[in-house]
Order: C-alpha cells, then structure tokens, then sequence
C-alpha cells in the first residue's frame, strides 16, 4: 500500500512537472509559431511576414549585425577563458575553487547593471575616457561606448564569467603522464599542445563556444540599455514590433523569434556534429 502511495506521488509530480514545461515553455512556442504565419491586424494565414523579415533592410540588417556580433565576442571570449583557465590551471591549481566562486559572481553582473558601470568607466564623462584627456592621450578621442565599439566590449566582458566557468574543469582531462611523455620522445611544448592538448580539448572548446554564441545572440538589456535602437540587433527589433512606436506587430516578432530560435537550433546541431566528429577522430 505505501509503495502504490509512493508511486501516485511520483506520477502527480511528474504530470505537474510537464504540466508546467507544457504551460511555459510549450504553449508559447506554439503560439508564436502560429503568430508568424498570420497577417497583423486581420489574422489571416500568410507567409508575409516572413517574406518581410528576409526582404527588408531592417530586419536583414539585424539578423547580420546579431550573428556577426556573436560571433565576435564568442570568438574572442574563448580565446582570453581559454588562456585565463590554462594560467590558472597550470599556476593557481589551489585556487581553482575560488575563481569559479569569482566567475559565477561575476556572471550575475550583466544586463542593466553592466552597462551603467560600462557607462561610469568609459562614458562620455566615465572614469577612463577623464584620465585619458588629463593625460592628453588621443587613441580614444573617437571611442563611444554607446556604439558597436561599446557593445563589443560589453558582450565579450560577459563571456569571460561563463567561459571560465565552463572550461576550467576541462583541464582535469589532461593527464600529466602525456606531456611528460611527449617531453621524453622530444616533443616541443608547441608540439604537445598541438598534437595532444588541443585536440583532446576541441570537443570542449566547441561545446563552450555554441553556448557562448547562444549567450550572446538573444542579449537585449544591455544592447538597448548602451545603445537605445542605434544599433540594429534582432532582439532589439522583436522589442519593437511588441511595443511599437506607432502600433505593435507581434506577429513579425513572432517570425523574427522563429527565425531566431533556428539559428540557435543550428547553432546547437552544428555544435554538436563537431563535438562528436573530433572524439571519433580522436577516439575519445
């Protein structure tokens, strides 16, 4: 009798489980898909909307801009949380600990209060761009943060949080035994890394960078927070279609949303192709 109770307890929150999986997460997708193939202010069935987001200079120039972006920061992101956990790694292996505490404060820090610090150092009047005109340097007299500059800066500060985070475990994967090895048969430091370090870490690598891309292509707070809609993003122009300087669109916002959550799902699967093309490489 107690089990058959511990049984319909375990069936009743599994059902209130995707109860709520189906409430937040399933009825809005579906909603918003049937949203995109409906014509704004009548409802009728139509592929316009996504003939427009492909046509139109706007829309096109958002998807660009986003992709191109982060691309960028994820690009730059893996490469500094790469040779920061390396460093750490290899220097500070007692404080690993610590910095992970460190790392996922700092993940925290992104959005709104990110820009307005962003803003109090590199501002028109922040901390940074005062020192620089005391000191008479000129390397920043054409610097705004409230560009694509700024935004660059921004997006690649909080990939760092996240990259640390996700690749400083990796490193547990190395074995000593291999670099002493290589050492003994006359392999460079060079060498090692190349032909046993590196790839042994790649499938790592690129599962950080996918997650680090999907970081950064739906950003919206911090981008209209330093930018307002100077900057074409897709994020920013699913925000206006929904709120609408003259009236609201949500049926183009659920298209470009449609559209956006694509690129993630191929972003993923090409991710994923890659992870498990270099362990059969390498058989891992």
């Amino acid at each position: 009798m107690k089990k058959i109770k511990e049984l319909f307890l375990f069936y009743m929150i599994l059902c209130l489980f995707f109860l709520l999986v189906a409430i937040i997460l399933v009825y809005p997708v579906v909603t918003m898909f049937i949203s995109s193939f409906q014509e704004p202010g009548s409802g009728h069935f139509t592929f316009h909307n996504y003939i427009r987001i492909f046509t139109e200079y706007q829309y096109v120039n958002g998807f660009v801009h986003s992709v191109l972006l982060s691309l960028f920061s994820a690009v730059i992101g893996l490469v500094l949380t790469t040779l920061a956990t390396y460093a750490i790694h290899a220097f500070f292996p007692k404080w690993n600990q610590l910095f992970l505490s460190l790392a996922n404060l700092t993940a925290n820090y992104v959005g709104v209060p990110l820009s307005f610090g962003l803003i109090l150092l590199m501002g028109n009047a922040g901390l940074v761009m005062n020192l620089s005109k005391a000191f008479g340097w000129d390397g920043l007299d054409h610097f705004s943060i409230y560009s694509l500059d700024g935004l660059k800066i921004a997006f690649i500060y909080f990939q760092i949080p996240l990259g640390i985070t996700l690749l400083l475990p990796i490193y547990n994967g190395l074995d000593k035994k291999w670099r002493e090895a290589s050492a003994l048969l006359g392999a460079s430091v060079g060498q090692y890394w190349m032909k046993i370090g590196l790839p042994i870490l790649a499938p790592s690598l690129i599962g950080v960078f996918t997650m680090m891309f999907a970081n950064a292509i739906g950003t919206y707070d911090t981008a209209v927070t330093l930018t307002g809609s100077s900057i074409n993003m897709i994020s920013i122009n699913i925000a206006n279609t929904i709120q609408g300087d003259i009236f609201a669109q949500p049926e183009i916002g659920s298209a470009v949303a449609i559209v956006l959550g694509v690129i993630l799902m191929l972003n993923m699967l090409i991710g994923h192709w890659l992870q498990n093309r270099g362990r059969r490489i390498y058989d891992l």
